[in-house]
């Protein structure tokens, strides 16, 4: 349930309509949108009588929601949310920007790599540092090892870092580190004790969606960030698994416009793992631009024949320069203020 607020409502009344609220036993979340402060009411909203509410002075109408995610909810929340992921880099609400980087950290290449795609345009440097593989023999990253290694590639480039968590007892381990964002990967994302853990932070999420997952399951990961405090969260489209096997994953480009539609949080876009073979990233990264992302996250490797994991997708640097021109051209037709 939501409650918009007559445009002269004062602030001292608004205090006293939020008490009242939580005195009802619920939590209310006030929210300032362009032209409307909003008050969402999350918890037994049978505890409330909503004619009794809209009969207040300050209430100009009362709006039932029916989906079950609140928090994320744009109907609660009008206006984008701009996430903050450090070094002057934001995200959302008409912020665009570029995750780049090998899928798994290696070695001293990881600062060549960041290097190049920093010269690029690429505003974040992924790497990651714990993998999560289908195989228990595959490899499965450098550990603690490897955020050593982002940390210094982003002392070095004042670049944020953004690598995967896979375990809530790592998350101090994150926090000590400094990480800039947490990656929350397609297998875990409905690891709900993780979802709860990075919730408790105020550390930038990245939640990619399942691997089967729907958009209302995407949603709900996110309200679990949410619901334990932590509002800095960025939805990460990156392909859902399907009948066709021409692709790693089918890319859902639908989820871009339907995301924004839904919910107020930044939409991110993967075409690496989405399509799972470079030549394909390339289209669809520009595609994924065209249809409204708010960034993308794109894998790069120097080697990727030599790759230790995921080579099939990673594009060259060379490559990678070819497709940030392309992606400014598009940004360019699409929002005109982008080239100014």
């Amino acid at each position: 349930m939501i409650a918009i607020l007559k445009k002269n409502a004062d602030e001292s009344a608004v205090s006293h309509l939020v008490s009242w609220i939580e005195k009802k036993g619920l939590e209310a979340h006030v929210s300032q949108g362009t032209d409307e402060l909003i008050i969402g009411l999350v918890g037994d909203t049978t505890k409330i009588d909503p004619f009794l509410l809209e009969s207040m002075d300050i209430v100009e109408r009362v709006q039932r929601v029916s989906e079950p995610f609140k928090k994320a909810n744009r109907k609660f929340h009008p206006t984008d949310t701009v996430v903050d992921c450090g070094f002057g880099v934001k995200i959302g609400g008409g912020n665009f920007q570029v995750i780049a980087g090998p899928c798994s950290v290696e070695g001293e290449n990881l600062i060549r790599i960041a290097r190049r795609v920093k010269a690029a345009g690429a505003t974040m440097l992924r790497g990651g540092a714990y993998k999560p593989r289908t195989s228990p023999y595959a490899y499965q990253g450098m550990g603690a090892e490897g955020l050593d290694l982002l940390c210094e590639a982003r002392a070095e480039l004042d670049m944020p870092i953004v690598t995967e968590i896979m375990d809530p007892r790592d998350v101090q381990l994150f926090l000590d580190k400094k990480i800039d964002v947490m990656q929350i990967g397609a297998r875990n994302a409905q690891n709900f004790p993780l979802l709860k853990e990075v919730g408790k932070t105020q550390t930038p999420v990245l939640l990619k969606r399942g691997m089967s997952g729907t958009i209302d399951e995407l949603l709900m990961a996110a309200e679990y960030i949410m619901s334990e405090g932590n509002d800095n969260v960025i939805l990460c489209e990156r392909g859902i698994r399907t009948f066709e096997t021409r692709t790693r994953n089918t890319f859902d480009l639908n989820a871009v416009p339907v995301l924004h539609y839904l919910s107020h949080l930044p939409v991110v876009a993967d075409p690496s793992h989405a399509t799972g073979y470079t030549r394909y990233v390339e289209p669809m990264a520009l595609a994924a631009t065209a249809a409204g992302a708010d960034g993308l996250e794109i894998e790069v490797h120097d080697d990727p024949s030599h790759a230790w994991s995921d080579g099939a997708q990673a594009l060259t640097p060379d490559m990678f320069d070819d497709v940030m021109r392309r992606i400014q051209i598009i940004r360019e037709a699409i929002t005109p203020e982008a080239g100014a």
